[in-house]
């Protein structure tokens, strides 16, 4: 089974490519500081989800090119 991630965080993260294109890479730990600089998250919890899902759809944008 896969991970389930709520709509908050599949929105604000398609923003955030769509905000910044270019910017996002598929490293994490590069995403997650870029997270927490370009958006207002509160918890560290909610930004490591944020920037996962980030780092998903950045992969998935290069294989399919």
């Amino acid at each position: 089974m896969g991970n389930i991630r709520t709509s908050f965080v599949k929105r604000l993260a398609k923003e955030l490519i769509e905000t910044h294109p270019g910017v996002f890479t598929t490293d994490f730990d590069e995403n997650k500081v870029l997270v927490q600089e370009y958006s207002t998250v509160s918890t560290k919890h909610l930004r490591n989800k944020i920037a996962g899902y980030v780092t998903r759809l950045v992969r998935l944008e290069q294989t399919q090119d």
